[in-house]
């Protein structure tokens, strides 16, 4: 899809409190920053902020080497807003952390709205295979970088 039809569809999204999200966003250049485990803790400590602040539940993540998924109950705010904020916070620990300036992520970032009847263990499960289906683990729990409120 051309950028413009992308942003153009952007324009649109709606965020709605109560509803489940799977969103997804990916690292500049697709930088496999996370690859260091220290630098996935920073922004795991800023999902959790998130989450402390009420904006939302967070259900279940995973952090791969150059992106997140990230399975979480909007409750305030927007998607944009969370995002931003997130990304944001993120960014500005990990480039004080190594010593480096500029951005991080990509801009925008996928979201898909599940419907109440679909199975979220499923798509959490789903989403904690991602490092097993990209051969970083043979187990999840030799994997770091994930979560879900289910286990």
């Amino acid at each position: 899809m051309p950028i413009y039809q992308s942003q153009k569809l952007r324009r649109y999204r709606s965020s709605e409190s109560g509803r489940p999200y799977l969103l997804t966003t990916a690292t500049l250049d697709r930088l496999p920053i996370f690859s260091d485990l220290w630098l996935g803790r920073l922004l795991v400590m800023q999902m959790r902020e998130a989450h402390h602040q009420g904006l939302v539940q967070s259900l279940a993540w995973v952090i791969m080497p150059d992106h997140l998924h990230w399975l979480v109950e909007l409750r305030q705010g927007s998607l944009d807003g969370l995002m931003r904020q997130v990304k944001s916070k993120s960014t500005k620990a990990i480039n004080l952390r190594i010593g480096r300036s500029g951005a991080l992520w990509q801009s925008g970032f996928h979201d898909r709205a599940l419907r109440r009847e679909e199975d979220m263990k499923a798509v959490a499960r789903y989403i904690i295979a991602n490092p097993l289906r990209a051969g970083l683990a043979r187990n999840i729990e030799d994997y770091s970088l994930w979560d879900a409120c289910w286990v």
